[in-house]
């Protein structure tokens, strides 16, 4: 087994580029949401130069070679952006894209080995499941399910459009304020209490908190944080699905079909900040003093960073609340680190081949799902803690998968396949720091703990993405991915308009990405939301 450190090979956008040069509107950052603010904003006529500082797009959804393989950067596992119009919006199955569906898309588990349950599309199936060996959190997954649908139902309709509060209130009330109160009170609550007023027994109440807080990097007991409940009724709504060929198929269609409608897309453009008079932004200085003007500049990228590095000092006193409030925050730090190996054989879970829920795989190979291991809601609070001293919890949150199981095309060019194992939570200030770290192969210990034995020799090669590397290979400040942080309520009355509108309070400057509206994830909706707010403003 040998470990590398090398940065990863340039990937299939980076050979698209496009003329520097005046535009009507320029995006900065080509991840998916900039790449649909992009697209809608070209197909609706309006000349759109595309900005990316890496020499290929997609961000944190990229694929990337290395290792003699293909990684995906992030989760391989799309879920609410399959909902999106504008998978048809844009036509993106004819330029490439085709999802893959693993079902059961996902095995809950834990660190001490208890019976693990399945979750299924189909709804009935995952209780099945879980009624296996736990019948009282079935029929409590029942009640669950009545009372979340219609919240996670309005969740998405919400999202999926134009953020505005006669829009948002005409959604709530043309459902008849069903799921209404919930959403608002869940809003409000954490997660631990929303799951906890549903099931008993952690093994139901740990996935809800590793696939929503923790991944976010909040604690589970933070206020604001309720809405991770619904996330198990939201994916019975939307099937999840792994593009072919990885997660960079979903941004590689979408930088074709902006492409396609005309638009300009230049890769390994960095932006250094914002050109403007202190009222109005009119265009973007890149990191080599080239100047470009635009009528509006919209940015995908962390509007901490724009706001308190990239402004000209504003005059409107809005804009200098703007400012002032994003250079008082403290810099988000990096939380997520993933390891990325070639392997001779594939994991097998001694628990769940022990199990009686082998048959609800029916035909399909239990490795071609992804694996949540969840340490205890105690361990979790402390993985908190041991975060802000720089060091990492004994038995960290991790996520397995082995895309090339259910995607062929993912093997490594000598033919094995890949396997990605997430782990949560890994400070960017670790502690020794991390070059030279022993952290990602003692994860691996813990991980091949749970699997047949010796499997640690069936590691071929391995690579490890920490922190630090996702900010020099991403332009990731310290690590961090923006996570939008507002309630809906605060969304439905416009709180945080620059983050739930999408417009700053300095004319000319719009803003999109994770950090806004409805937030991070593979999801897209703030990016479709931005285009719309960029086209009103420009009509």
């Amino acid at each position: 087994m040998t470990a590398a450190g090398v940065a990863p090979e340039v990937g299939a956008g980076s050979s698209r580029s496009g003329t520097v040069g005046d535009a009507d509107v320029v995006v900065v950052g080509g991840g998916h949401n900039g790449l649909i603010c992009a697209a809608y904003l070209a197909r609706a006529g309006v000349d759109t130069l595309l900005l990316e500082a890496r020499d290929e797009v997609g961000g944190c959804a990229s694929t990337v070679g290395d290792l003699d393989a293909r990684f995906n950067i992030c989760s391989c596992d799309h879920t609410l952006v399959r909902a999106m119009p504008f998978m048809d919006d844009l036509d993106l199955a004819a330029h490439g894209l085709r999802y893959l569906e693993a079902d059961p898309s996902t095995v809950y588990m834990d660190h001490d080995g208890s019976p693990p349950w399945l979750f299924f599309n189909d709804s009935e199936r995952t209780i099945e499941s879980i009624g296996r060996h736990r019948p009282t959190q079935a029929k409590a997954y029942r009640r669950y399910l009545a009372d979340a649908r219609p919240v996670a139902e309005l969740a998405l309709e919400i999202s999926t459009g134009p953020a505005s509060t006669p829009r948002m209130l005409a959604r709530v009330l043309a459902r008849r304020g069903r799921g209404g109160a919930r959403l608002l009170q869940w809003s409000r609550a954490s997660a631990v209490d929303v799951l906890r007023s549903y099931f008993d027994d952690e093994a139901l109440v740990m996935p809800g908190i590793s696939n929503g807080p923790s991944v976010w990097g909040v604690p589970p007991d933070a206020a604001g944080t309720g809405l991770a409940g619904a996330a198990y009724a939201m994916r019975h709504m939307v099937k999840t699905g792994r593009p072919v060929g990885g997660s960079g198929a979903l941004t590689d269609a979408l930088a074709a079909s902006f492409v396609a409608a005309g638009g300009r897309l230049s890769c390994g453009t960095p932006v250094a900040g914002l050109l403007g008079d202190g009222q109005k932004v009119t265009g973007v200085r890149l990191a080599d003093g080239t100047e470009v003007s635009a009528e509006a500049v919209v940015s995908a990228c962390d509007p901490v960073v724009v706001a308190s590095q990239w402004l000209p000092d504003p005059e409107r006193r809005s804009a200098r609340r703007f400012v002032d409030r994003a250079r008082s925050q403290a810099p988000g730090e990096g939380y997520q680190s993933k390891i990325d190996a070639v392997i001779t054989d594939i994991p097998r879970y001694p628990v769940l081949e022990d199990s009686d829920l082998l048959d609800l795989f029916e035909d399909r190979d239990p490795a071609q799902s992804n694996y949540v291991i969840s340490p205890s809601m105690t361990e979790v609070l402390e993985a908190h803690r041991l975060r802000s001293l720089g060091r990492v919890a004994e038995r960290p949150t991790m996520m397995a998968n082995v895309p090339s199981v259910l995607d062929p095309s993912m093997r490594s060019r000598d033919g094995h396949h890949v396997l990605s194992l997430e782990a949560l939570f890994t400070p960017y200030d670790l502690e020794g720091g991390w070059d030279g770290s022993p952290e990602p192969a003692r994860w691996l210990e813990v991980w091949s703990g749970l699997l047949q034995p010796g499997y640690l020799k069936s590691i071929d090669r391995y690579r490890t993405m920490t922190p630090d590397r996702y900010e020099r290979e991403l332009f990731l400040g310290r690590g961090y991915t923006p996570s939008y942080a507002g309630s809906p309520l605060s969304s439905l009355f416009g709180r945080r308009r620059e983050l739930s509108r999408y417009r700053a309070p300095v004319p000319g400057l719009f803003l999109s990405g994770a950090g806004t509206f409805p937030g991070s994830g593979i999801w897209g909706a703030p990016g479709r939301n931005a285009a719309d707010a960029v086209l009103r403003n420009l009509s």
